[in-house]
Protein backbone atom coordinates (compact mmCIF):
# COMPACT_ATOMS: atom_id res chain seq x y z
CA UNK A 1 0.00 0.00 0.00
CA UNK A 2 1.32 3.46 -0.86
CA UNK A 3 1.45 6.42 1.49
CA UNK A 4 -1.03 8.98 0.16
CA UNK A 5 -0.25 12.70 0.23
CA UNK A 6 -1.97 15.87 -0.90
CA UNK A 7 -0.84 19.42 -1.60
CA UNK A 8 -2.19 22.41 0.25
CA UNK A 9 -1.35 26.09 0.51
CA UNK A 10 2.02 26.75 2.15
CA UNK A 11 1.22 29.14 5.00
CA UNK A 12 4.88 29.82 5.81
CA UNK A 13 5.75 31.65 2.59
CA UNK A 14 4.45 34.83 0.97
CA UNK A 15 3.81 33.46 -2.52
CA UNK A 16 0.20 32.26 -2.91
CA UNK A 17 1.24 29.61 -5.46
CA UNK A 18 3.60 27.85 -3.01
CA UNK A 19 2.30 24.51 -1.81
CA UNK A 20 3.28 22.04 0.88
CA UNK A 21 2.67 18.31 1.08
CA UNK A 22 0.53 16.70 3.79
CA UNK A 23 0.92 12.97 4.37
CA UNK A 24 -2.41 11.16 4.74
CA UNK A 25 -1.91 8.74 7.59
CA UNK A 26 -2.73 5.13 6.89
CA UNK A 27 -4.12 2.65 9.38
CA UNK A 28 -3.44 3.53 13.01
CA UNK A 29 -1.90 0.51 14.75
CA UNK A 30 -1.80 0.23 18.54
CA UNK A 31 -0.07 -2.46 20.59
CA UNK A 32 -2.92 -4.94 20.15
CA UNK A 33 -2.96 -4.28 16.41
CA UNK A 34 0.78 -4.90 16.25
CA UNK A 35 0.36 -8.18 18.11
CA UNK A 36 -2.34 -9.22 15.63
CA UNK A 37 0.05 -8.55 12.75
CA UNK A 38 2.80 -10.51 14.45
CA UNK A 39 0.50 -13.49 15.01
CA UNK A 40 -0.68 -13.29 11.37
CA UNK A 41 2.91 -13.98 10.30
CA UNK A 42 2.52 -17.47 11.75
CA UNK A 43 4.65 -16.93 14.84
CA UNK A 44 4.71 -19.81 17.31
CA UNK A 45 4.85 -17.31 20.16
CA UNK A 46 1.49 -16.82 21.88
CA UNK A 47 -0.36 -13.54 22.35
CA UNK A 48 0.31 -13.75 26.09
CA UNK A 49 4.04 -14.21 25.50
CA UNK A 50 4.20 -11.24 23.13
CA UNK A 51 2.31 -8.97 25.52
CA UNK A 52 4.64 -10.01 28.35
CA UNK A 53 7.74 -9.24 26.26
CA UNK A 54 6.30 -5.87 25.17
CA UNK A 55 5.52 -4.97 28.77
CA UNK A 56 8.99 -5.98 29.96
CA UNK A 57 10.74 -4.14 27.11
CA UNK A 58 8.73 -0.93 27.65
CA UNK A 59 9.33 -1.04 31.40
CA UNK A 60 13.05 -1.67 30.97
CA UNK A 61 13.51 1.19 28.50
CA UNK A 62 11.54 3.59 30.70
CA UNK A 63 13.64 2.65 33.74
CA UNK A 64 16.79 3.13 31.72
CA UNK A 65 15.61 6.57 30.61
CA UNK A 66 15.03 7.51 34.24
CA UNK A 67 18.69 6.60 34.86
CA UNK A 68 19.85 8.70 31.91
CA UNK A 69 20.74 5.76 29.69
CA UNK A 70 20.93 6.16 25.91
CA UNK A 71 19.46 3.39 23.75
CA UNK A 72 20.49 2.39 20.25
CA UNK A 73 17.75 0.07 19.03
CA UNK A 74 16.81 -1.27 15.58
CA UNK A 75 13.63 0.84 15.45
CA UNK A 76 14.73 3.97 17.29
CA UNK A 77 17.50 5.68 19.18
CA UNK A 78 16.89 7.41 22.52
CA UNK A 79 19.12 10.22 23.76
CA UNK A 80 18.96 13.33 25.95
CA UNK A 81 19.50 17.05 25.56
CA UNK A 82 19.04 20.11 27.76
CA UNK A 83 17.62 23.37 26.44
CA UNK A 84 17.85 26.81 27.99
CA UNK A 85 20.62 29.32 28.78
CA UNK A 86 23.01 28.83 31.71
CA UNK A 87 24.38 31.94 33.42
CA UNK A 88 28.06 31.10 33.48
CA UNK A 89 30.06 27.95 34.34
CA UNK A 90 28.84 27.81 37.95
CA UNK A 91 25.13 27.86 37.10
CA UNK A 92 23.13 24.65 37.63
CA UNK A 93 19.98 23.19 36.15
CA UNK A 94 16.85 25.13 37.07
CA UNK A 95 13.48 23.72 36.03
CA UNK A 96 12.10 27.24 35.62
CA UNK A 97 14.76 28.19 33.06
CA UNK A 98 15.89 24.89 31.59
CA UNK A 99 14.25 21.82 30.13
CA UNK A 100 15.40 18.22 29.87
CA UNK A 101 14.44 16.66 26.53
CA UNK A 102 14.21 12.98 25.63
CA UNK A 103 14.98 12.73 21.91
CA UNK A 104 13.74 9.93 19.67
CA UNK A 105 15.39 9.41 16.29
CA UNK A 106 15.01 6.76 13.59
CA UNK A 107 16.86 3.50 14.07
CA UNK A 108 18.39 1.50 11.25
CA UNK A 109 15.20 -0.43 10.47
CA UNK A 110 13.06 2.71 10.12
CA UNK A 111 15.73 4.39 8.00
CA UNK A 112 15.62 1.43 5.64
CA UNK A 113 11.81 1.41 5.64
CA UNK A 114 11.77 5.12 4.81
CA UNK A 115 13.61 4.41 1.55
CA UNK A 116 11.00 1.85 0.50
CA UNK A 117 7.82 3.85 1.07
CA UNK A 118 5.82 4.34 -2.15
CA UNK A 119 4.01 7.68 -2.46
CA UNK A 120 0.72 8.42 -4.20
CA UNK A 121 -0.67 11.92 -4.70
CA UNK A 122 -4.34 12.65 -3.99
CA UNK A 123 -6.37 15.83 -4.44
CA UNK A 124 -7.59 16.33 -0.89
CA UNK A 125 -7.87 20.06 -0.16
CA UNK A 126 -8.75 22.35 2.75
CA UNK A 127 -12.53 21.91 3.17
CA UNK A 128 -14.71 24.82 2.05
CA UNK A 129 -17.36 26.33 4.30
CA UNK A 130 -20.70 24.61 3.80
CA UNK A 131 -24.03 26.23 4.71
CA UNK A 132 -26.86 23.77 5.38
CA UNK A 133 -29.60 26.14 6.48
CA UNK A 134 -30.36 29.76 7.33
CA UNK A 135 -33.00 30.54 9.95
CA UNK A 136 -34.60 33.95 10.45
CA UNK A 137 -34.98 34.62 14.20
CA UNK A 138 -37.97 36.96 13.83
CA UNK A 139 -40.22 34.91 11.55
CA UNK A 140 -38.76 31.52 12.39
CA UNK A 141 -38.58 30.78 8.67
CA UNK A 142 -35.85 28.42 7.46
CA UNK A 143 -34.23 28.91 4.04
CA UNK A 144 -36.98 31.32 3.09
CA UNK A 145 -37.06 34.77 4.64
CA UNK A 146 -34.81 37.34 6.31
CA UNK A 147 -35.97 40.18 8.55
CA UNK A 148 -33.83 43.32 8.38
CA UNK A 149 -32.64 44.20 11.88
CA UNK A 150 -33.21 40.66 13.12
CA UNK A 151 -30.75 37.82 13.61
CA UNK A 152 -29.73 35.25 11.01
CA UNK A 153 -28.76 31.79 12.28
CA UNK A 154 -26.45 30.15 9.76
CA UNK A 155 -25.69 26.45 10.31
CA UNK A 156 -23.26 24.18 8.50
CA UNK A 157 -19.61 23.12 8.51
CA UNK A 158 -16.28 25.01 8.54
CA UNK A 159 -18.14 28.31 8.86
CA UNK A 160 -15.99 30.10 11.42
CA UNK A 161 -14.95 33.54 10.17
CA UNK A 162 -11.22 34.11 10.70
CA UNK A 163 -8.60 36.31 9.11
CA UNK A 164 -7.64 39.94 8.64
CA UNK A 165 -8.45 40.06 4.92
CA UNK A 166 -11.13 42.76 4.45
CA UNK A 167 -13.26 40.31 2.47
CA UNK A 168 -13.63 37.93 5.43
CA UNK A 169 -17.10 37.98 6.94
CA UNK A 170 -20.74 37.07 6.46
CA UNK A 171 -22.21 38.83 3.44
CA UNK A 172 -25.73 39.38 2.12
CA UNK A 173 -25.62 39.43 -1.68
CA UNK A 174 -28.54 41.08 -3.50
CA UNK A 175 -29.84 39.91 -6.86
CA UNK A 176 -28.06 42.83 -8.57
CA UNK A 177 -24.73 41.82 -7.01
CA UNK A 178 -24.68 44.47 -4.29
CA UNK A 179 -23.03 43.02 -1.19
CA UNK A 180 -23.67 44.06 2.42
CA UNK A 181 -21.50 42.77 5.24
CA UNK A 182 -22.87 41.76 8.64
CA UNK A 183 -21.33 44.26 11.06
CA UNK A 184 -22.34 42.47 14.26
CA UNK A 185 -21.51 38.77 14.63
CA UNK A 186 -22.96 37.42 17.87
CA UNK A 187 -21.64 33.87 17.63
CA UNK A 188 -18.82 32.64 15.42
CA UNK A 189 -18.32 28.87 15.43
CA UNK A 190 -17.43 26.31 12.74
CA UNK A 191 -20.96 24.86 12.96
CA UNK A 192 -22.98 28.03 13.56
CA UNK A 193 -22.84 31.78 12.97
CA UNK A 194 -25.32 34.18 14.56
CA UNK A 195 -25.26 37.63 12.99
CA UNK A 196 -27.40 40.76 13.00
CA UNK A 197 -29.09 41.24 9.62
CA UNK A 198 -28.24 44.72 8.25
CA UNK A 199 -30.89 47.22 7.14
CA UNK A 200 -31.39 45.53 3.79
CA UNK A 201 -33.85 46.83 1.24
CA UNK A 202 -36.64 44.52 0.10
CA UNK A 203 -35.59 41.92 -2.41
CA UNK A 204 -33.89 38.58 -2.93
CA UNK A 205 -30.56 37.76 -1.26
CA UNK A 206 -28.00 35.00 -0.98
CA UNK A 207 -25.67 34.54 1.98
CA UNK A 208 -21.92 34.28 1.44
CA UNK A 209 -19.23 33.22 3.92
CA UNK A 210 -15.63 34.35 3.35
CA UNK A 211 -12.93 33.11 5.73
CA UNK A 212 -9.26 32.24 6.09
CA UNK A 213 -10.07 29.62 8.73
CA UNK A 214 -8.32 26.24 8.47
CA UNK A 215 -9.06 24.68 11.84
CA UNK A 216 -5.34 24.26 12.56
CA UNK A 217 -4.59 27.63 14.17
CA UNK A 218 -2.96 29.04 11.04
CA UNK A 219 -4.71 31.17 8.43
CA UNK A 220 -5.00 30.69 4.69
CA UNK A 221 -3.24 33.36 2.64
CA UNK A 222 -6.17 33.45 0.23
CA UNK A 223 -9.68 33.42 1.75
CA UNK A 224 -12.07 30.64 0.77
CA UNK A 225 -15.62 31.53 -0.26
CA UNK A 226 -18.95 29.74 -0.13
CA UNK A 227 -22.21 31.22 -1.41
CA UNK A 228 -25.42 29.56 -0.28
CA UNK A 229 -27.33 28.75 -3.48
CA UNK A 230 -30.81 29.29 -2.00
CA UNK A 231 -32.41 32.72 -2.30
CA UNK A 232 -33.83 34.42 0.81
CA UNK A 233 -36.45 37.15 0.65
CA UNK A 234 -36.33 40.41 2.61
CA UNK A 235 -39.65 42.29 2.89
CA UNK A 236 -42.88 41.44 1.11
Amino acid sequence: MPLYYSLTENLLTDRPEDMTAIAQSGVSVDENGLIERMLAKGSLVTRTDIKAVFSLANETVAEGAENGDNFVLPLMNISFSISGVFDGPLDTFDGNRHKLNINLTKGVLLREAEKKVKLHKTNKAVPLPQIQEVKDSVSGAVNNRLTAGGVAEVRGYNLRIDGDNPSCGLWFVAADGQETKAVTVIENKPSRILAMIPALTAGSYQIKVVTQHTGSGTLLKTPKVFTYPKSLTVGN
